[in-house]
């Protein structure tokens, strides 16, 4: 079969390799179209250790072709969307049964934008900050995958007033597409006074994708009994020392969610969430963006974009577009 495979050099190329054999608790989708996510990029730089040659890609739609023992036959065949270890880069793919979903009448292009930000944006809103009505929700990366989704969930949720942060004007135009109330630049963010980024009241929850500076300066803008979500560390391993005593006594909290140790730990847990924001896109309250669309030979240009900020909302990769 065909896939995409990382080599040695961080090269992608398109080769043919042996087809995958589901195992207990396991799925065979053939795959239309993939998702492509940051963790692909990791990867691509060495920040995962994975044995190369290694086939990429982490987010799958398509239908099962193949299922492992212990695994209801009655999948043969449904459409679905897959969170995956790996592997979805290529015409079949292996996926726990697990975290294999229904795709829910979804096209297959949607179902494999679902991939792993909206169920991490559903519970950055819902179970790891609890978002009440008419709180005020801070999103840094406001413009990405998980950003543009949390936005939504968190206007479902009540929020009273969303706040943006993105790199630039260009970004701000697109992220205001999806619900927020005000979009400012990381310039403004990092620039901001004693009356904090927006000159506003503080915020109840900030997500933070990015770590560093960002986080500490996050957690100052925090109201009393705030939540701050640290789900990701775009800046790099720059450190950022939390003072315990002084969240202690303004009764601010730091959280974190990590959505692959998540599907390690407790699948069932992760399971649950994504099975309610899978809910939510096929009902129409909730709208993955494709902003870009690749062929399976393009993917090193796929995330060179990604890396340097080039893209926003989801792009995906198409694999087998026309199967049946």
């Amino acid at each position: 079969m065909k896939a995409v495979v990382l080599d040695t050099d961080d090269r992608f190329r398109l080769t043919d390799i042996d087809r995958p054999a589901p195992g207990p608790g396991q799925v065979a989708i053939a795959v239309r179209y993939a998702g492509i996510q940051w963790g692909d990029e990791l990867v691509r730089r060495g920040h995962f250790p994975v044995a190369r040659p290694f086939v990429s890609g982490f987010e799958a739609a398509g239908q099962v072709v193949d299922v492992g023992p212990g695994v209801d036959e009655a999948l043969l065949g449904r459409a679905v969307t897959a969170l995956t270890g790996g592997g979805a880069f290529a015409e079949v793919v292996i996926a726990s049964a697990a975290l294999t979903f229904d795709a829910g009448g979804l096209d297959p292009r949607t179902a494999a934008a679902f991939g792993w930000a909206t169920p991490t944006a559903y519970d950055l809103i819902h179970t790891v900050t609890q978002v009440r009505p008419g709180e005020r929700v801070l999103v840094h990366a406001a413009a990405g995958g998980v950003g543009t989704m949390a936005a939504q969930f968190a206007r479902a949720a009540g929020a009273g007033r969303i706040v943006g942060v993105v790199g630039d004007s260009e970004r701000a135009a697109y992220a205001a597409r999806f619900g927020y109330d005000r979009l400012i630049t990381r310039a403004e963010f990092a620039g901001a006074g004693e009356n904090g980024p927006t000159g506003e009241e503080p915020f109840d929850v900030a997500l933070d994708p990015v770590g560093g500076p960002t986080r500490l300066a996050s957690l100052r803008w925090l109201a009393p009994h705030g939540r701050l979500a640290m789900y990701g560390a775009l800046a790099g391993s720059a450190p950022a020392a939390l003072d315990s005593d002084e969240l202690l006594m303004s009764g601010r909290s730091a959280l974190s969610y990590n959505s692959d140790l998540l599907s390690r730990t407790h699948p069932e847990r992760l399971a649950d969430s994504a099975r309610h924001a899978l809910r939510a896109v096929a009902e129409g309250h909730i709208r993955p963006d494709i902003t870009a669309e690749y062929e399976m030979t393009d993917l090193d240009q796929a995330l060179d974009r990604l890396a340097g900020g080039r893209t926003y909302g989801k792009s995906i990769v198409r694999v087998a577009p026309h199967l049946t």
